[in-house]
C-alpha cells in the first residue's frame, strides 16, 4: 500500500494493546514516505488524549517510523539540543489518512549529550499483566529496545548528528 506523498499533512495515532486510541496529533507534515519508513515533522500541534484533554507541542519535532522496527523516534528541536523520545511500539501502519501504531508503555529519553534512560517500566507491567501480552510479544519488545539503544550507541538513523538539523530544514522549506 502506498504511504502519502511528501508535504501532505496526516494525523499520528497511537492506541494500546487492547485496541483503544491512546493519543492522537492532529497535523503532522509528511517529509520523505517510502515502502518501510516515514518521516514526518510538527511544530505546535494540537494533541488529544484519550481522556479527551488537549494540549499543544512547545517545539518542533521530526518524527522517524519504520514498519519493520518495534519503536518510533521523535526528534524534538530545543534550544540546548535535541531531546529524543523514542517509542517502544508495533511497526506502523498508514491507512485512512494517518500513521497508526500501538503504544506499548516502554520509552526511552535521550538527551543532546547521548546519555539515555528507559521510562515507564513500572506502567509497562501493569499493562502486561492487564491485557495479557503474550510472552513472544515481551521479548520482542525488549529486543527492540535492545537495538534502540544499539542505534543510540552507533548514532544510526535519526540518532546521527545531522539527521534532525537535515529534515527540519526540509520541513521549513514546506511551510
Amino acid at each position: 500500500m502506498p504511504g502519502p506523498e511528501a508535504g501532505k499533512l496526516i494525523e499520528i495515532q497511537s492506541y494500546k494493546h487492547n485496541g483503544h486510541l491512546h493519543r492522537v496529533w492532529e497535523s503532522s507534515m509528511v517529509l520523505k514516505s517510502t515502502r518501510h519508513v516515514i518521516i514526518g515533522a510538527n511544530d505546535r500541534t494540537t494533541v488529544t488524549e484519550s481522556d479527551g484533554r488537549r494540549w499543544i507541542t512547545r517545539e518542533p519535532a521530526i518524527c522517524y517510523f519504520h514498519s519493520k522496527y518495534w519503536f518510533n523516534i521523535i526528534g524534538m528541536l530545543r534550544n540546548d539540543g535535541v531531546y529524543y523520545y523514542c517509542n517502544i511500539s508495533s511497526p506502523f501502519v498508514y491507512e485512512d489518512e494517518a500513521i497508526k501504531y500501538i503504544d506499548y508503555d516502554l520509552d526511552l529519553k535521550v538527551f543532546p549529550d547521548m546519555t539515555y534512560k528507559i521510562l515507564d517500566e513500572d506502567e509497562y507491567e501493569i499493562h502486561k499483566k492487564q491485557m495479557n501480552y503474550p510472552h513472544v510479544l515481551d521479548r520482542i519488545l525488549y529486543n527492540n529496545m535492545d537495538a534502540l539503544i544499539r542505534w543510540v550507541r552507533q548514532r544510526k538513523g535519526p540518532f546521527s548528528p545531522e539527521f534532525i538539523d537535515q529534515w527540519y530544514e526540509r520541513y521549513l522549506t514546506y511551510r
